[in-house]
């Protein structure tokens, strides 16, 4: 159906003429008719009587009215949603209870007014074919490309530098350290069952293993935070390593204790990645309000992948 025709039907009843109607398209006369009459011919009835006086709705057109404007209020909510500025920005951030999650609830906390629509994807290679192909409009991921480049017109930029910590249960040796270094988890179980291969975080992890002599136990099947908080809580040997910004409930039993890493500080490098030619207004309200907020580890002795440097 010519939804044209549609406003135009719209217009005529609203205005009771036609001549009124046309000035309110902004058309002629004679087209406001042409669309009446090809709209009657397409739906078989007549729906305005005309007169000396002016237009008048017939029982169709009266019946077809309410309909009518339906169809205009579904043609503009239709529209809105893929318009730039009036759509909901859409913004991968893996988990929602990591960091990236964090960094978007504090934007939306400064800019309430702005729709967010947040999705979690798999890895950075699915992130980075959405935002090529516009079904999101950017991502927050470790950017692990160091021997090749992004996709033509993909950036990506360093927006969060998460320090890690180690997480351990009451009986284990490090239980009540405010702080350890790297280099004193080598030999230490490190489960961290959620490891996946070929994912930017196994990328990460790999080479942080390499660089501190660590051994990441990566064996068994993911049930997902809680049973690995249950069996963290209740060994004497096994610790997990998890973000300091990662959102975690336990049971008050568990007494789970998260100790800093220092001397280096292990970060895990987010970026935010995005279409240079996506128009999208949040989208720059959102990376303006990264790029301020940033926190800084002036006078912390840091470390990341090469990838990463």
């Amino acid at each position: 159906m010519d939804l044209n025709a549609v406003r135009t039907v719209v217009a005529v009843a609203d205005a009771g003429q036609f001549r009124e109607a046309a000035a309110d398209l902004s058309i002629t006369q004679q087209a406001v008719s042409k669309r009446i009459a090809a709209l009657e011919r397409e739906l078989g009835v007549q729906l305005f009587t005309r007169s000396a006086r002016g237009a008048r709705l017939t029982i169709d057109g009266q019946a077809f009215l309410p309909h009518a404007r339906e169809l205009l209020r579904v043609e503009e909510r239709a529209t809105a949603s893929v318009r730039p500025g009036r759509r909901a920005l859409r913004v991968d951030v893996i988990g929602r209870r990591l960091a990236p999650a964090g960094l978007l609830r504090a934007f939306h906390r400064a800019y309430p007014k702005t729709e967010l629509d947040v999705v979690t994807l798999f890895d950075a290679d699915a992130a980075v074919a959405a935002v090529r192909a516009g079904t999101i409009d950017a991502s927050f991921r470790a950017v692990t490309m160091p021997g090749r480049q992004l996709p033509d017109g993909i950036v990506a930029a360093r927006v969060f530098d998460e320090p890690l910590q180690l997480l351990t249960g009451p009986a284990h040796e490090f239980a009540a350290a405010r702080a350890v270094t790297p280099d004193q988890l080598a030999g230490l179980r490190i489960w961290m069952p959620g490891i996946i291969a070929g994912t930017e975080w196994a990328a990460y992890y790999a080479e942080l293993a390499d660089a501190f002599g660590l051994t990441i136990d990566t064996i068994g099947p993911n049930f997902g935070t809680e049973p690995l908080l249950d069996a963290v809580a209740d060994s004497a040997t096994l610790a997990t390593i998890v973000g300091e910004d990662t959102r975690l409930a336990w049971p008050v039993g568990h007494d789970l204790r998260r100790i800093a890493l220092h001397h280096p500080t292990p970060v895990y490098p987010h970026s935010l990645i995005w279409h240079e030619d996506n128009p999208h207004p949040a989208l720059t309200e959102l990376r303006t309000h990264l790029a301020s907020v940033r926190p800084g580890h002036h006078g912390i002795e840091t470390w990341v992948p090469r990838w990463a440097q």
